[in-house]
Order: C-alpha cells, then sequence, then structure tokens
C-alpha cells in the first residue's frame, strides 16, 4: 500500500541520515518536504508517523550552520506541526 511505501521511505532515510554527510544531500534532495508531506497524508498511520518523526530528528540534526538551517526548513515545512498531530493522533 501507499502508506507501507511511505513508512519505509521514511525509515530509510532515518537510517541513512545516521550519517552526518548524508544529512545536508538529503535535505537538499527535498527529503524534509517530502517527510512531512508524508506525514500529512498519513496521518491515522502510525508506523508513517513514527518513522517520519525518526527520520525529521535524523535529517534535522546537527548543531552546526547547516543543522540549524536543515531545523529552520523542517520548522517551514510544518514540520512541527506534523509531529504535534502524529503526537495527538497517537498519544
Amino acid at each position: 500500500s501507499v502508506s507501507r511505501v511511505a513508512a519505509a521511505a521514511c525509515m530509510r532515510l532515518a537510517n541513512l541520515c545516521i550519517e552526518v554527510q548524508n544529512r545536508q544531500l538529503a535535505a537538499g534532495a527535498g527529503a524534509i518536504e517530502a517527510i512531512v508531506a508524508a506525514m500529512q497524508a498519513h496521518p491515522q498511520v502510525a508506523g508513517v508517523q513514527e518513522d517520519g518523526c525518526r527520520a525529521l530528528r535524523n535529517v534535522c540534526s546537527g548543531n552546526d550552520d547547516a543543522g540549524l538551517a536543515r531545523k529552520q526548513r523542517a520548522a517551514d515545512a510544518g514540520a512541527i506541526e506534523a509531529i504535534v498531530a502524529a503526537m495527538q493522533a497517537h498519544p
């Protein structure tokens, strides 16, 4: 199903972005916006929400200028609202 693909993609991004060098590559490829879109498209699918949150955490990790820019990009993309919605839908 589409939601399984979304969850799997988020999980793969989360795993790839454990590595520091992949975080900026993923963000540059549009991963942040894609993760948020997947979370918004599948709000009742716990796996998408869980893996989406994990992927956002890993992509946005880092306190250097690039990491701070990724955090701001995530906020601008609606990540905060998506994470809050996930917490509310799956307490």
